[in-house]
């Protein structure tokens, strides 16, 4: 991770069941990883302020926030948006919102990556991405799609990253047979990749004012029906 010695960042993700908290200081590198489960909100702060004194940072001290925008979790991605966006107007800090499927790719490790999260109901949120000379490109942008109704991907030597292998492994590798190389259906969006990929973005200046942290949802619906939800179905 290319980070400038001189650079204090701060970096979350709540778009799954795990809290995930990242923090560089110069070059030091601090992190808190938990199951939260449903107490995302509650938890978040305090261990956002653990991490800091674990660091002998305040707040101010920090050059940026990044957080995973999504998609994920609806209240997830809410509650990511709106403690950054509280935490930067508050200390006056530029914010850069990272997609939860490039925070996947990332975290691969590897250069060809099919990314796709448990987006409930039958679904799965997917992107594709391939690192070319250090940088991430889109090869199938953001989309939310019945598993056997991902988009078709060319060449070969591809990596299935993230939970929509997990369940729906099977659906997913008949239709990526020939491209596919290996899945890590476990993993999970990290806030040390999220900080990885929001690193360059602050060096740049392209950093975005607190009032622009906002959650990318991809799929419309942001409730369910009664009968959906006597179903057991979620968001």
């Amino acid at each position: 991770m290319n980070i400038k010695s001189n650079v204090n960042l701060l970096a979350f993700d709540t778009s799954t069941e795990y809290l995930s908290l990242a923090l560089m200081k110069g070059d030091e590198f601090f992190t808190f990883n938990i199951n939260a489960g449903q107490t995302h909100s509650q938890i978040i702060l305090p261990q956002i302020q653990a991490l800091l004194d674990q660091a002998s940072l305040q707040l101010k001290d920090l050059q940026g926030i990044a957080f995973g925008s999504g998609p994920g979790s609806f209240t997830g991605v809410r509650i990511a948006a709106g403690v950054a966006q509280g935490l930067c107007f508050g200390a006056n800090l530029p914010v850069a919102a990272i997609s939860t499927l490039l925070a996947l790719a990332e975290a691969s490790g590897a250069e060809k990556v099919i990314t796709c999260l448990d987006a409930r109901m039958g679904e799965v949120y997917h992107a594709a991405y391939e690192k070319i000379v250090g940088q991430w490109q889109t090869v199938i942008e953001p989309g939310v799609y019945k598993p056997d109704d991902v988009p078709a991907i060319e060449n070969t030597g591809w990596i299935g990253a993230g939970s929509g292998w997990q369940t729906y492994g099977v659906q997913l590798s008949k239709v990526y047979a020939v491209q596919l190389q290996a899945t890590q259906p476990q993993l999970l969006p990290t806030a040390s990749a999220i900080l990885a990929l929001a690193q360059p973005i602050f060096a740049r200046g392209d950093a975005r004012p607190a009032s622009e942290a906002m959650p990318l949802y991809i799929r419309n619906r942001v409730a369910l029906k009664t009968l959906e939800r006597e179903q057991g179905l979620r968001l």
